[in-house]
């Protein structure tokens, strides 16, 4: 018999969800499952603790109502009912078994027989339940010893579970990336080689976030690969993708965005398209964007660092270096960034006034003009007022 018992298990607003499902359906009637079970077994904190249910979804909202705590229906034509205990949410399903499925939507029907329920997981180490005690329950017989050994094996005919839904082509190289060990699963890889295209029918929002977990694994190099081989890694980014280059980039920075800036080619018109295609947040594009620029700095290393720091900022100038194969320059601007903080410029638009420049375009030059000599000289504090004398002289000297 195998138990286990993670600090959730017996927190009371955990205790406070058992208790009511089980008031509601006697003993056994409420099951953790999923990810916080694994999780478990592996010795892993869980994000989030769900639980599956004979209860049938209105029996459910009884149940957590009568306890006395929040009942929301997050999902209830698909028998998913969130619970709020103390301030924490538990995502309660029924259990069920699948009708009918597209590759992206499924008809359910409820069961209260928990093999079903199984049977539709994606893999084995999710098709796990554990009691209110800890006790493990494995309906599949293979996923206490996959999750143990580290295997990413689809429940049942891969091809059958793909077919149900493409996302998990993605699911199987994120949890390897997460999970896995040796390597991928032949027939699990063969699969989601086989319904590649499967990956173009999903919207770009579940496509993004998939990827953005797997990215942020602590090493997803092999998984990537094998996305590589099995021609998915190209249907979500437009391109081979730089396994390369973030081989060196992924013992740098665990940010899943700069991972993968450095899959993507450093043209930002490419970039920006990619990233708007992936539906990504206007901000990660952005970055993106900006960071798909090689890192060049010219002279003297940490003067040419500043000067990087101060005309793009600390974020982009940060994730060029770190996807940067020159390892002298990136060094260079990564010290810089943990030393030194980028000064104000010293002048502004009443300075010049000040001195008898009328507001207008004039202005404008002025300071460009400042700047521009200010940031050659290396930012320094002394000597403004004559800088700004010469700017001004300058742009008076340009005009028509």
């Amino acid at each position: 018999m195998t138990r286990i018992d993670p600090a959730w298990l017996i927190e009371p607003a955990t205790r406070a969800v058992m208790e009511a499902l089980n008031a509601q359906g006697g003993d056994d009637c409420a099951r953790f499952v999923g990810g916080c079970v694994r999780d478990a077994l592996m010795g892993r904190e869980a994000l989030d603790v769900d639980v599956a249910t004979r209860l049938r979804p209105d029996q459910v909202v009884e149940a957590v109502e009568a306890a006395g705590l929040k009942a929301v229906p997050t999902g209830i034509d698909h028998g998913t009912v969130t619970a709020v205990s103390r301030g924490r949410p538990f995502e309660i399903t029924t259990l069920r078994r699948d009708v009918a499925t597209d590759g992206r939507r499924a008809v359910v029907a409820f069961t209260d027989d928990w093999a079903q329920d199984a049977a539709r997981r994606d893999f084995h180490l999710n098709a796990l339940y554990a009691d209110a005690s800890g006790q493990v329950f494995d309906p599949t017989g293979r996923g206490l010893d996959d999750a143990l050994a580290g295997r990413i094996v689809f429940v049942g005919d891969p091809h059958r579970r793909i077919v149900e839904d493409h996302l998990r082509i993605l699911r199987f190289f994120r949890f390897f990336a997460w999970f896995g060990r040796g390597d991928p699963d032949a027939a699990g890889l063969a699969a989601c080689a086989a319904s590649a295209e499967g990956v173009d029918r999903l919207s770009a929002e579940r496509v993004s976030t998939e990827m953005l977990k797997l990215l942020a694994a602590p090493d997803p190099t092999v998984a990537l690969r094998a996305m590589a081989e099995a021609g998915v890694l190209q249907r979500v980014l437009g391109c081979t993708g730089d396994l390369g280059r973030l081989g060196r980039v992924v013992h740098r920075s665990v940010d899943p965005l700069v991972r993968l800036s450095a899959l993507w080619p450093d043209e930002p018109g490419f970039v920006a398209a990619a990233a708007r295609r992936l539906r990504l947040p206007r901000t990660a594009w952005a970055r993106l964007e900006a960071a798909a620029i090689p890192l060049a700095l010219e002279g003297d290393a940490d003067r040419a660092a500043r000067r990087l720091i101060y005309e793009v900022g600390l974020e982009t100038a940060c994730d060029r270096a770190l996807k940067s194969g020159d390892r002298t320059a990136s060094e260079a601007v990564l010290a810089m960034a943990a030393s030194w903080t980028p000064p104000r410029m010293p002048v502004g638009g009443r300075d010049v006034a000040r001195l008898g420049v009328p507001p207008g375009p004039q202005t404008g030059l002025v300071l460009k003009s400042f700047e521009a000599d200010w940031i050659a000289a290396d930012f320094p504090a002394e000597g403004v007022a004559e800088r700004l004398a010469v700017a001004i002289s300058r742009a008076r000297g340009s005009e028509p």
